[in-house]
């Protein structure tokens, strides 16, 4: 099943390695909370709400609706 990240991430055109740079994570270390394997710490979450512009809520499933800030 296709994550929230990996569809944002896509969206914009942006490679795993891309992301990551941008997180200052590595690639594999994105690339397993993309594909599951992993949980993203507090931190990547919040950076990737920052990022997209959206919700926590919306990265978790807890909501549908983005929550644009801003």
């Amino acid at each position: 099943m296709r994550t929230r990240i990996r569809d944002l991430r896509e969206d914009r055109d942006w490679t795993q390695k891309e992301l990551a740079d941008r997180l200052k994570i590595s690639r594999s270390a994105y690339s397993a909370y993309e594909n599951g394997a992993n949980a993203p710490p507090l931190e990547i979450l919040i950076a990737l709400a920052d990022l997209y512009r959206v919700s926590v809520d919306y990265l978790l499933f807890r909501t549908d609706f983005p929550g644009m800030m801003r």
